[in-house]
Protein backbone atom coordinates (compact mmCIF):
# COMPACT_ATOMS: atom_id res chain seq x y z
CA UNK A 1 0.00 0.00 0.00
CA UNK A 2 2.88 2.01 0.78
CA UNK A 3 4.50 1.91 -1.85
CA UNK A 4 1.24 2.33 -4.25
CA UNK A 5 1.27 5.42 -2.40
CA UNK A 6 4.73 6.42 -3.08
CA UNK A 7 4.17 5.61 -7.03
CA UNK A 8 0.80 7.54 -6.88
CA UNK A 9 2.54 10.64 -5.16
CA UNK A 10 5.58 10.77 -7.85
CA UNK A 11 3.43 10.53 -10.75
CA UNK A 12 1.24 13.18 -9.53
CA UNK A 13 4.28 15.56 -8.99
CA UNK A 14 5.36 14.98 -11.96
CA UNK A 15 1.83 15.73 -13.44
CA UNK A 16 2.08 19.43 -15.14
CA UNK A 17 -1.54 19.70 -14.70
CA UNK A 18 -1.40 18.63 -11.35
CA UNK A 19 1.55 20.91 -10.34
CA UNK A 20 -1.36 23.83 -11.53
CA UNK A 21 -3.76 22.93 -9.72
CA UNK A 22 -1.71 22.38 -6.42
CA UNK A 23 0.26 26.15 -7.23
CA UNK A 24 -2.90 27.82 -8.26
CA UNK A 25 -4.46 26.67 -4.88
CA UNK A 26 -1.95 27.83 -2.89
CA UNK A 27 -2.07 31.51 -4.44
CA UNK A 28 -5.68 31.57 -3.85
CA UNK A 29 -5.32 30.54 -0.32
CA UNK A 30 -2.86 33.21 0.25
CA UNK A 31 -4.93 35.82 -1.38
CA UNK A 32 -7.99 34.64 0.97
CA UNK A 33 -5.70 35.23 3.92
CA UNK A 34 -4.56 38.28 2.92
CA UNK A 35 -8.22 39.49 2.21
CA UNK A 36 -9.68 37.95 5.50
CA UNK A 37 -6.46 40.27 7.54
CA UNK A 38 -7.33 43.60 5.65
CA UNK A 39 -10.94 42.52 6.45
CA UNK A 40 -10.35 41.86 10.29
CA UNK A 41 -8.18 45.09 10.48
CA UNK A 42 -10.67 47.37 8.86
CA UNK A 43 -13.39 46.04 10.88
CA UNK A 44 -11.37 47.03 14.20
CA UNK A 45 -10.64 50.60 12.65
CA UNK A 46 -13.87 51.02 12.19
CA UNK A 47 -15.00 49.42 16.09
CA UNK A 48 -12.14 52.05 17.15
CA UNK A 49 -13.89 54.94 15.26
CA UNK A 50 -17.50 54.29 16.15
CA UNK A 51 -15.85 53.78 19.92
CA UNK A 52 -14.32 57.45 20.06
CA UNK A 53 -17.28 58.84 17.81
CA UNK A 54 -19.62 57.53 21.01
CA UNK A 55 -17.25 58.81 23.71
CA UNK A 56 -16.86 62.07 22.47
CA UNK A 57 -20.71 62.20 22.15
CA UNK A 58 -21.02 60.62 25.72
CA UNK A 59 -18.99 62.81 27.58
CA UNK A 60 -20.65 66.06 25.91
CA UNK A 61 -24.06 64.92 26.95
CA UNK A 62 -23.45 62.80 30.12
CA UNK A 63 -21.79 64.21 33.40
CA UNK A 64 -19.52 61.59 34.22
CA UNK A 65 -16.72 63.52 34.98
CA UNK A 66 -12.66 63.76 34.08
CA UNK A 67 -12.66 59.66 35.77
CA UNK A 68 -14.56 58.37 32.81
CA UNK A 69 -12.19 57.19 30.64
CA UNK A 70 -10.23 55.41 33.75
CA UNK A 71 -13.04 53.72 34.38
CA UNK A 72 -14.18 52.21 31.32
CA UNK A 73 -10.99 51.65 30.57
CA UNK A 74 -10.97 49.43 33.61
CA UNK A 75 -13.95 47.59 33.16
CA UNK A 76 -12.98 46.78 29.32
CA UNK A 77 -9.54 45.51 30.75
CA UNK A 78 -11.74 43.36 32.90
CA UNK A 79 -14.32 42.19 30.67
CA UNK A 80 -11.84 41.55 27.98
CA UNK A 81 -8.25 40.37 29.72
CA UNK A 82 -6.70 38.84 26.35
CA UNK A 83 -7.22 42.11 24.79
CA UNK A 84 -4.69 45.00 24.36
CA UNK A 85 -6.34 47.89 23.44
CA UNK A 86 -8.62 49.17 26.20
CA UNK A 87 -5.79 51.25 28.00
CA UNK A 88 -6.66 54.75 28.53
CA UNK A 89 -3.82 56.16 26.15
CA UNK A 90 -5.78 53.62 23.31
CA UNK A 91 -8.84 55.34 24.38
CA UNK A 92 -7.53 58.65 24.16
CA UNK A 93 -6.48 57.91 20.64
CA UNK A 94 -9.77 56.51 19.77
CA UNK A 95 -11.21 60.00 20.72
CA UNK A 96 -8.63 62.04 18.46
CA UNK A 97 -9.44 59.53 15.30
CA UNK A 98 -12.63 60.46 15.61
CA UNK A 99 -12.39 64.04 16.37
CA UNK A 100 -9.84 64.43 13.32
CA UNK A 101 -12.47 61.90 10.59
CA UNK A 102 -15.34 63.39 12.44
CA UNK A 103 -16.94 62.15 8.90
CA UNK A 104 -14.68 58.75 7.92
CA UNK A 105 -15.22 56.56 4.88
CA UNK A 106 -14.08 52.80 5.86
CA UNK A 107 -14.35 52.06 1.90
CA UNK A 108 -12.44 55.03 0.15
CA UNK A 109 -10.31 56.71 2.88
CA UNK A 110 -6.98 55.01 2.72
CA UNK A 111 -6.34 55.72 6.59
CA UNK A 112 -9.19 53.29 7.14
CA UNK A 113 -7.15 50.61 5.71
CA UNK A 114 -3.99 51.26 7.59
CA UNK A 115 -2.96 49.24 11.04
CA UNK A 116 -3.73 51.15 14.11
CA UNK A 117 -0.18 51.67 15.06
CA UNK A 118 -0.20 53.26 11.30
CA UNK A 119 -3.08 55.63 12.30
CA UNK A 120 -1.58 56.79 15.79
CA UNK A 121 1.76 58.22 14.51
CA UNK A 122 0.21 59.81 11.53
CA UNK A 123 -2.00 61.52 13.98
CA UNK A 124 0.82 62.21 16.46
CA UNK A 125 3.44 63.25 13.30
CA UNK A 126 1.21 65.42 11.33
CA UNK A 127 -1.71 68.38 11.94
CA UNK A 128 -2.75 68.79 8.11
CA UNK A 129 -5.44 66.32 6.86
CA UNK A 130 -4.72 66.71 3.22
CA UNK A 131 -0.86 65.72 3.76
CA UNK A 132 -2.03 63.23 6.78
CA UNK A 133 -4.27 61.11 4.32
CA UNK A 134 -1.55 61.23 0.94
CA UNK A 135 1.12 59.47 3.22
CA UNK A 136 -1.61 57.21 4.44
CA UNK A 137 -2.27 56.16 0.33
CA UNK A 138 1.45 56.12 0.13
CA UNK A 139 1.87 53.49 3.16
CA UNK A 140 -0.95 51.20 1.37
CA UNK A 141 1.02 51.39 -1.82
CA UNK A 142 4.40 51.37 -1.31
CA UNK A 143 3.59 48.74 1.67
CA UNK A 144 5.89 50.83 3.86
CA UNK A 145 6.41 49.27 7.58
CA UNK A 146 5.54 52.21 10.55
CA UNK A 147 9.56 53.07 10.85
CA UNK A 148 9.81 53.08 7.04
CA UNK A 149 6.91 55.71 6.96
CA UNK A 150 8.00 58.03 10.48
CA UNK A 151 11.33 57.95 8.44
CA UNK A 152 9.62 59.02 5.07
CA UNK A 153 7.74 61.90 7.09
CA UNK A 154 10.55 62.37 9.30
CA UNK A 155 12.56 63.43 5.79
CA UNK A 156 9.44 65.60 4.49
CA UNK A 157 8.58 63.44 1.71
CA UNK A 158 5.18 65.25 0.83
CA UNK A 159 7.07 68.35 0.08
CA UNK A 160 10.29 67.12 -1.42
CA UNK A 161 7.63 64.94 -4.07
CA UNK A 162 6.54 68.40 -5.46
CA UNK A 163 3.05 68.23 -3.14
CA UNK A 164 3.72 71.90 -2.51
CA UNK A 165 6.59 73.02 -4.90
CA UNK A 166 7.11 73.16 -8.02
CA UNK A 167 10.25 70.78 -9.80
CA UNK A 168 12.95 71.87 -12.31
CA UNK A 169 11.76 69.40 -15.35
CA UNK A 170 11.16 69.18 -19.29
CA UNK A 171 9.25 66.19 -18.66
CA UNK A 172 6.31 67.42 -20.31
CA UNK A 173 8.32 68.78 -22.78
CA UNK A 174 9.65 65.45 -24.18
CA UNK A 175 7.57 62.70 -22.80
CA UNK A 176 3.54 61.60 -23.82
CA UNK A 177 1.25 63.07 -20.79
CA UNK A 178 1.10 59.87 -18.78
CA UNK A 179 4.86 59.07 -18.79
CA UNK A 180 5.46 62.75 -17.85
CA UNK A 181 3.15 63.20 -15.00
CA UNK A 182 4.66 59.57 -13.97
CA UNK A 183 7.81 60.64 -13.91
CA UNK A 184 7.48 64.19 -12.24
CA UNK A 185 6.02 62.31 -9.20
CA UNK A 186 8.70 60.22 -8.94
CA UNK A 187 11.33 62.96 -9.14
CA UNK A 188 12.30 64.49 -5.24
CA UNK A 189 13.80 67.98 -4.36
CA UNK A 190 15.94 67.70 -2.92
CA UNK A 191 17.11 64.42 -2.39
CA UNK A 192 18.52 63.42 1.59
CA UNK A 193 21.13 60.89 1.26
CA UNK A 194 21.40 61.44 5.73
CA UNK A 195 22.56 57.95 5.71
CA UNK A 196 25.60 58.38 4.41
CA UNK A 197 28.44 58.31 6.86
CA UNK A 198 30.51 61.09 4.66
CA UNK A 199 31.33 64.85 4.34
CA UNK A 200 29.41 67.63 2.52
CA UNK A 201 33.75 67.92 1.03
CA UNK A 202 33.29 64.61 -0.76
CA UNK A 203 34.09 63.78 -4.44
CA UNK A 204 31.27 62.54 -6.67
CA UNK A 205 32.51 58.74 -6.27
CA UNK A 206 32.97 59.33 -2.96
CA UNK A 207 29.03 59.61 -2.72
CA UNK A 208 28.64 57.46 -5.89
CA UNK A 209 30.42 54.15 -4.10
CA UNK A 210 28.46 55.38 -0.65
CA UNK A 211 25.33 55.33 -2.17
CA UNK A 212 25.79 51.84 -3.95
CA UNK A 213 27.31 50.37 -0.70
CA UNK A 214 24.05 51.70 1.10
CA UNK A 215 21.85 50.45 -2.07
CA UNK A 216 18.57 49.73 0.02
CA UNK A 217 18.49 52.68 1.73
CA UNK A 218 19.23 54.76 -1.63
CA UNK A 219 16.38 52.65 -2.91
CA UNK A 220 13.91 53.31 -0.59
CA UNK A 221 14.75 57.17 -0.79
CA UNK A 222 14.22 56.99 -4.33
CA UNK A 223 10.95 55.14 -4.24
CA UNK A 224 8.87 52.38 -5.33
CA UNK A 225 9.76 51.26 -8.87
CA UNK A 226 13.19 51.53 -9.17
CA UNK A 227 15.79 48.32 -10.34
CA UNK A 228 19.56 48.96 -9.60
CA UNK A 229 21.37 47.95 -13.01
CA UNK A 230 24.86 49.28 -12.27
CA UNK A 231 27.02 51.57 -10.91
CA UNK A 232 29.97 53.43 -13.72
CA UNK A 233 28.31 51.67 -16.56
CA UNK A 234 30.34 51.80 -19.27
CA UNK A 235 29.27 52.61 -22.93
CA UNK A 236 31.76 52.12 -25.78
CA UNK A 237 31.02 54.70 -28.95
CA UNK A 238 33.08 55.47 -31.65
CA UNK A 239 36.19 53.89 -30.09
CA UNK A 240 35.75 55.88 -26.77
CA UNK A 241 34.68 54.52 -23.20
CA UNK A 242 32.15 56.81 -21.16
CA UNK A 243 30.59 55.69 -17.95
CA UNK A 244 27.55 56.80 -16.32
CA UNK A 245 27.61 56.98 -12.56
CA UNK A 246 24.08 55.20 -11.91
CA UNK A 247 21.75 53.38 -13.94
CA UNK A 248 18.51 52.06 -13.11
CA UNK A 249 15.36 50.77 -14.43
CA UNK A 250 11.81 52.02 -13.50
CA UNK A 251 9.27 49.26 -13.63
CA UNK A 252 5.83 51.49 -13.57
CA UNK A 253 7.80 54.38 -16.10
CA UNK A 254 9.27 50.64 -18.36
CA UNK A 255 12.43 53.11 -18.99
CA UNK A 256 15.66 53.27 -18.17
CA UNK A 257 16.71 56.33 -15.55
CA UNK A 258 20.08 57.57 -15.83
CA UNK A 259 21.37 59.43 -12.57
CA UNK A 260 24.23 61.60 -12.88
CA UNK A 261 26.24 62.91 -9.98
CA UNK A 262 27.82 66.51 -9.35
CA UNK A 263 29.27 67.35 -6.38
CA UNK A 264 29.83 71.25 -6.94
CA UNK A 265 26.51 73.39 -7.83
CA UNK A 266 24.56 72.63 -11.16
CA UNK A 267 26.57 74.42 -14.46
CA UNK A 268 24.74 74.23 -17.66
CA UNK A 269 26.97 71.96 -19.50
CA UNK A 270 25.90 69.01 -17.63
CA UNK A 271 22.82 69.03 -18.70
CA UNK A 272 24.65 68.34 -22.35
CA UNK A 273 26.39 65.25 -20.74
CA UNK A 274 23.71 63.69 -18.97
CA UNK A 275 21.74 64.08 -22.69
CA UNK A 276 24.63 63.08 -24.24
CA UNK A 277 24.38 59.37 -22.07
CA UNK A 278 20.43 59.26 -22.78
CA UNK A 279 20.84 59.20 -26.13
CA UNK A 280 23.68 56.35 -25.92
CA UNK A 281 21.04 54.46 -23.79
CA UNK A 282 18.52 54.68 -25.48
CA UNK A 283 20.75 53.66 -28.94
CA UNK A 284 22.75 50.83 -27.44
CA UNK A 285 20.22 49.53 -24.20
CA UNK A 286 16.53 50.30 -25.02
CA UNK A 287 14.42 47.84 -26.85
CA UNK A 288 11.21 48.10 -29.03
CA UNK A 289 9.05 47.85 -25.51
CA UNK A 290 10.51 50.31 -23.31
CA UNK A 291 9.97 54.11 -23.35
CA UNK A 292 12.14 56.88 -23.32
CA UNK A 293 15.01 57.28 -20.84
CA UNK A 294 14.93 59.97 -18.68
CA UNK A 295 17.55 61.95 -16.89
CA UNK A 296 18.02 63.10 -13.29
CA UNK A 297 20.64 65.37 -12.23
CA UNK A 298 21.38 65.39 -8.58
CA UNK A 299 23.52 68.71 -7.28
CA UNK A 300 24.39 69.90 -4.42
CA UNK A 301 22.80 73.15 -5.15
CA UNK A 302 21.11 74.74 -8.17
CA UNK A 303 19.89 78.64 -9.12
CA UNK A 304 16.03 77.34 -10.74
CA UNK A 305 16.57 79.81 -13.15
CA UNK A 306 19.95 78.35 -14.49
CA UNK A 307 18.50 75.90 -14.25
CA UNK A 308 15.12 76.20 -16.50
CA UNK A 309 17.17 78.05 -19.11
CA UNK A 310 19.20 74.80 -19.49
CA UNK A 311 16.44 72.29 -19.95
CA UNK A 312 15.16 74.84 -22.52
CA UNK A 313 18.31 73.94 -24.95
CA UNK A 314 18.13 70.50 -24.48
CA UNK A 315 15.69 68.09 -26.18
CA UNK A 316 16.01 65.32 -23.77
CA UNK A 317 13.43 64.63 -20.77
CA UNK A 318 15.69 65.77 -17.61
CA UNK A 319 15.13 66.49 -14.03
CA UNK A 320 17.08 68.24 -12.22
CA UNK A 321 17.25 68.49 -8.12
CA UNK A 322 19.53 69.11 -4.79
CA UNK A 323 20.66 66.25 -2.45
CA UNK A 324 21.84 66.99 0.96
CA UNK A 325 24.27 64.58 2.91
CA UNK A 326 23.65 65.26 6.12
CA UNK A 327 20.72 67.04 8.22
CA UNK A 328 21.41 70.56 10.71
CA UNK A 329 21.44 69.45 13.88
CA UNK A 330 18.57 71.12 16.04
CA UNK A 331 19.45 74.27 17.98
CA UNK A 332 18.84 72.76 21.57
CA UNK A 333 21.08 69.73 20.27
CA UNK A 334 23.58 71.99 18.82
CA UNK A 335 23.66 74.21 22.02
CA UNK A 336 24.17 71.16 24.43
CA UNK A 337 27.17 69.85 22.00
CA UNK A 338 30.92 70.64 23.41
CA UNK A 339 33.04 73.11 21.42
CA UNK A 340 36.20 71.88 19.97
CA UNK A 341 38.15 73.63 22.77
CA UNK A 342 36.00 72.02 25.34
CA UNK A 343 37.48 68.63 23.59
CA UNK A 344 40.77 69.46 23.25
CA UNK A 345 40.77 70.85 26.81
CA UNK A 346 39.35 67.24 27.93
CA UNK A 347 41.90 65.67 26.08
CA UNK A 348 45.06 67.25 27.49
CA UNK A 349 43.46 66.83 30.56
CA UNK A 350 42.90 62.76 29.97
CA UNK A 351 46.44 62.91 29.12
CA UNK A 352 48.25 64.68 32.09
CA UNK A 353 45.98 62.39 34.08
CA UNK A 354 47.49 59.02 32.50
CA UNK A 355 51.11 60.44 33.03
CA UNK A 356 50.27 61.25 36.10
CA UNK A 357 49.15 57.62 37.21
CA UNK A 358 52.20 55.85 35.08
CA UNK A 359 54.85 57.97 37.66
Amino acid sequence: MDKLLERTETSLQLDPEYRHFLTDTKGRLKKAQIRAALAANSELIKFYWELGTSMLEKQKSQKWGEHFLEQFSHDMQQAFPQMKGFSVRNLQRMKQFASLYSDLSITTQAVSQLPWGHITRLMQMIKNSSEREWYAQQALKNGWSRSVMEMQVESGLYERQGISSNKTTNFHEHLPTVQSDLARDILKDPYHFDFLTITNEAHERDIENALVTHARDFLIELGQGFAFVGSQVPLVIDDQEFFIDLLFYHLNLRCFVVIELKANDFKPEHTGQLGFYLAAVDDLMKTDSDNPTIGILLCKSKSKIVADYALRSTNVPIGISEYTLSKALPKELKSRLPTIEQIEAELNNTEREKHVSDE
